[in-house]
C-alpha cells in the first residue's frame, strides 16, 4: 500500500512540476486574436498545459457542453480528456446566477486550473468558444497531433450586446446536402451567433418533407432545368434539379443545432413565391387552368412537353419575382396552409416561424373573383390590405398554436398584423417603422447583410465567382450598425439584432457558400456581439489575419481579397 501511494504521490509531484513551469511565462498579445471581441479581458502570466492529466468536471446539467469542449481536446491532442459530473477537476464548468445577461459567460485561465462560468448552458457554451480561439489554429484539424497544447492565462467577462444574431440560408434556390446544413450551424455557434433562419419553400424548390401533401415533395421539389449564367439567362440547362429533407432530417438538423445552442427558425413563404407549391397543387393558385410561364421563355424542353401533354403548372427554373401567387380569397388555400404548418410545427422548437410575406404581385388578385369577393366581404381597402389579411389570418392561426411569425418588410403593407416581429431587409426604412409601431425588429438591410452581393469593386468582378450583383466588401459589413439614430431610447429596445442573407441562386455548390459567407460573417459576428464603442477595423482586421489560420485548418473556402490588402 505504501509503495502504491508513493507511486501516485510521484505521479502527482510531476504533473504539478510539469503545470508549474508554466506558471511564469509571459505571453505574447497575438495569443489573444478573438473574435468577436470581448467585452472585458485581462491579459495574465501563465499558460495552462492539456494533457492526460486533464479533467473536465461540471454538474449534470451541463454534459452537453462539457463533453463539447472534452471531445475538441481529445480530437486536438490524441489524449483522452475526461469529462465527468464528480469529483474534481482542473477545467470546471458551472452556473453562477451572478451573471446578468443570459449568454454571458466568466472565463478564468491560470497555470493550473480553468474556470468557465455562464448564467445558463448557453453562456457556458460562449466560454468554450472563446476558449477554442486561445488555443492554436492547428487544433482544428482534429488529428490528434498537436503534442503540446498550451493556452494563456486570462480573465474575460463578457456577453451580446444583442439578443438575435443571426445567418439565413436559402436552400430552395439551390438544395445542400445534411452534412452542410450541420457545417453551417457549426460556423454559426463558433461566431457566437445563434440563430439559423432556413429559408425551405420558394419558387424554385418546395425542400420539406410534408406528409400530408406528398406533391410538394414529389413534384414541387424538382425543377426541369435552370437558366444558364446571370437572370435572365441565356438558355436553360435541360437538367433536372432538386432534393428536399424529410421530416427526420429536419428533426436530426434540430437536434444538432439544440446542442450547439442554434435556433433552428423555418420560413415557409406565403402568400407570394409559391410557384413550386402550386405545382404540386394548382387549385391553390387564382387560375389553375393558366400556364405557368418563365422569363424570357427559357422553359426547359422537358417542361414544355409536360405542358404540351396537358400538365399546367411546373416549378420555376428561373430566377426573380413571378405572378402566380397564392389565392387569398379560397377557403382551400388557408385549409392547406394550416395543413402545413401543423406538420412544421412540431419539428420546431423556435418560438417563431417565419411566414416570408415579400414580393407578393398583386396583378392575379385584382383579376380573380374569389379575391375580390374576400376584399368586399371583409371590408378591405385594396389589394395590399388584402395580403395584410392574409398575414394576419396566418398569425391568429400560429398564435393559437403557440407560435409567433415573423416576416420581410413587405408584412407592413395594409397594416402590420398585432403581435408580427419584422425583418428590414428593402433597407432600414422598414425596421424603424416597425420599431416605432412597437415591434420586434431584426435588421437585415441588403446594403450591409446581403452575402449574396460581390465582395469586390467594380473593376474586379470579373474575377469573382457569379452573384445576384451589388457591391458588399467585409468592411462595409464591420461598419455596418443595426440600431438607427433616428428611433427613440424606448424604440431602440425593439431592435432585437441583425443577421446575414444567403441567398442561393447562383450558388450551386458548398464551397461557393463558404466563400460568400467568409469572413463577413466574422465581421457580422462582432458586429452583433460586441460594443459599438470597441469596433475598430484596423484592430478586427489584425485579429481577423490571425482567425485565417483557423479557416485553414478546417479547411474552409473563404475569400480572401482582405487579407490581400
Amino acid at each position: 500500500m505504501k509503495k502504491r501511494l508513493s507511486i501516485i504521490a510521484l505521479i502527482s509531484l510531476l504533473s504539478f512540476s510539469c503545470s508549474n513551469k508554466y506558471k511564469e511565462v509571459v505571453n505574447a498579445e497575438q495569443d489573444y486574436q478573438i473574435i468577436p471581441k470581448p467585452l472585458k479581458m485581462e491579459l495574465l502570466t501563465g499558460k495552462f498545459l492539456v494533457d492526460s492529466n486533464t479533467k473536465i468536471v461540471s454538474s449534470e446539467v451541463l454534459k452537453n457542453e462539457g463533453e463539447f469542449l472534452a471531445g475538441m481536446l481529445s480530437a486536438a491532442t490524441g489524449e483522452t480528456v475526461a469529462f465527468s459530473s464528480e469529483g474534481k477537476g482542473n477545467i470546471e464548468l458551472k452556473l453562477d446566477d451572478t451573471i446578468e445577461n443570459e449568454e454571458g459567460y466568466v472565463l478564468d485561465v491560470a497555470f493550473n486550473k480553468i474556470e468557465i462560468s455562464g448564467k445558463t448552458a448557453q453562456g457556458v457554451f460562449y466560454g468554450i468558444q472563446t476558449l477554442r480561439q486561445l488555443m492554436p489554429a492547428s487544433m482544428e484539424t482534429g488529428d490528434g497531433t498537436l503534442k503540446e497544447l498550451t493556452i494563456p492565462a486570462v480573465a474575460i467577462k463578457d456577453n451580446p450586446r444583442y439578443k438575435y444574431r443571426g445567418m439565413h440560408l436559402d436552400v430552395a434556390r439551390h438544395f445542400f446536402p445534411v452534412d452542410f446544413i450541420k457545417k453551417y450551424i457549426d460556423l454559426i455557434a463558433m461566431h457566437k451567433m445563434n440563430t439559423f433562419h432556413w429559408h425551405l419553400t420558394e419558387d424554385q424548390g418546395w425542400r420539406i418533407e410534408i406528409k400530408k401533401y406528398p406533391k410538394l415533395t414529389e413534384v414541387g421539389a424538382w425543377r426541369n432545368g435552370t437558366i444558364i449564367g446571370h437572370h435572365p439567362g441565356t438558355g436553360n440547362d435541360q437538367k433536372k434539379y432538386g432534393g428536399f429533407y424529410t421530416q427526420e432530417d429536419i428533426k436530426e438538423i434540430v437536434a444538432y443545432a439544440t446542442e450547439k445552442h442554434v435556433t433552428v427558425i423555418p420560413e415557409i413563404e406565403l402568400p407570394g413565391h409559391g410557384s413550386a407549391a402550386i405545382a404540386g397543387y394548382p387549385n391553390l393558385s387564382c387560375f389553375p387552368d393558366e400556364k405557368t410561364t418563365v422569363h424570357n421563355d427559357m422553359m426547359s424542353e422537358a417542361s414544355k412537353e409536360a405542358q404540351a401533354n396537358g400538365t399546367v403548372k411546373i416549378v420555376q427554373e428561373t430566377w426573380g419575382v413571378f405572378p402566380d401567387v397564392f389565392c387569398a380569397g379560397k377557403e382551400e388555400t388557408f385549409a392547406f396552409l394550416q395543413d402545413v404548418l401543423d406538420e412544421v410545427i412540431p419539428l420546431f422548437p423556435a418560438s417563431y416561424i417565419h411566414i416570408g410575406g415579400d414580393e407578393c404581385p398583386k396583378d392575379n388578385w385584382k383579376k380573380c373573383p374569389s379575391c375580390q369577393a374576400r376584399i368586399k366581404a371583409e371590408g378591405l381597402k385594396d389589394e395590399h390590405h388584402l395580403q395584410s389579411y392574409f398575414i394576419t389570418r396566418i398569425e391568429k392561426y400560429l398564435n393559437s398554436k403557440g407560435k409567433n411569425i415573423i416576416g420581410w418588410d413587405e408584412i407592413l403593407e395594409g397594416g402590420l398584423a398585432p403581435n408580427a416581429s419584422v425583418m428590414s431587409w428593402r433597407g432600414t426604412e422598414g425596421g424603424i417603422e416597425a420599431a416605432k409601431q412597437k415591434h420586434d425588429v431584426v435588421m437585415t438591410p441588403g446594403h450591409s447583410c446581403y452575402f449574396d452581393h460581390y465582395q469586390v469593386l467594380k473593376a474586379d468582378k470579373d474575377k469573382e465567382p457569379l452573384a445576384i450583383g451589388g457591391e458588399l466588401p467585409v468592411e462595409k459589413v464591420y461598419a455596418y450598425e443595426p440600431t438607427p439614430e433616428e428611433l427613440t431610447v424606448e424604440e431602440q429596445k425593439y431592435i432585437l439584432g441583425a443577421q446575414g442573407n444567403v441567398w442561393s441562386e447562383y450558388m450551386e455548390t458548398t464551397d461557393y457558400v463558404e466563400y460568400m459567407i467568409l469572413p463577413r460573417m466574422t465581421a457580422l459576428s462582432e458586429v452583433v456581439w460586441s460594443s459599438k464603442e470597441s469596433r475598430d477595423w484596423e484592430n478586427f482586421k489584425n485579429r481577423l489575419h490571425h482567425l485565417k489560420g483557423r479557416y485553414d485548418a478546417l479547411q474552409l473556402n473563404y475569400a480572401k481579397h482582405v487579407f490581400e490588402d
